[in-house]
């Protein structure tokens, strides 16, 4: 299981590729197929020019990018993300949210993900789950069935999609 946190959270005085490996570091775990999985990545995700700059020269979604590719370079099983975009504004928010999805279907993980943005849950999830208040408990599950899956700006697009936003804003049961 790996962790990706809210902010990017890299280390400014390491570069892109030092950021990406530094799992691989702690757990000693640095074979030649595991570096040339973080150059493969860095390739595809537009980040390999990169490879030797300080975040510092990086956009807020490249950054987390790296940060995402950092988390898949230890090959877990899971991924945990907690509000991954919530730093991002929303244009970029939506650019990033199309390229971890990607990414995460590419590599074929799973994801447990935290978020407050409805649009964001399902247009990313398979299932959604709603929480209670404190103390937390399950309040629903919501098996996301859109018509034409893909990506998820696309999926914002479905005719299913106001149907589960307007169920799940109805669960959560919020008043301002």
């Amino acid at each position: 299981t790996s962790y990706m946190l809210q902010t990017d959270s890299l280390f400014n005085w390491l570069t892109i590729f030092q950021n990406c490996k530094i799992g691989l570091d702690i757990k000693k775990d640095n074979n030649e197929t595991k570096i040339n999985k973080i150059n493969e990545l860095l390739k595809l995700y537009n980040l390999e020019e990169f490879k030797n700059k300080k975040p510092s020269s990086l956009s807020g979604g490249m950054k987390q990018r790296v940060a995402l590719i950092r988390t898949l370079a230890t090959n877990p099983d899971i991924l945990l993300l907690d509000e991954p975009f919530s730093a991002l504004d929303y244009q970029t928010r939506l650019a990033i949210s199309n390229d971890v999805y990607k990414m995460i279907k590419k590599e074929n993980k799973t994801v447990i993900m935290v978020t407050h943005d409805i649009s964001e849950a399902i247009s990313l999830a398979n299932k959604v789950v709603v929480l209670s208040k404190r103390p937390c408990t399950i309040k629903s599950i919501y098996d996301i069935k859109l018509e034409n899956k893909s990506t998820p700006i696309n999926n914002r697009k479905d005719k299913n999609f106001s149907y589960y936003y307007d169920a799940i804003w109805k669960d959560i049961d919020f008043h301002v």
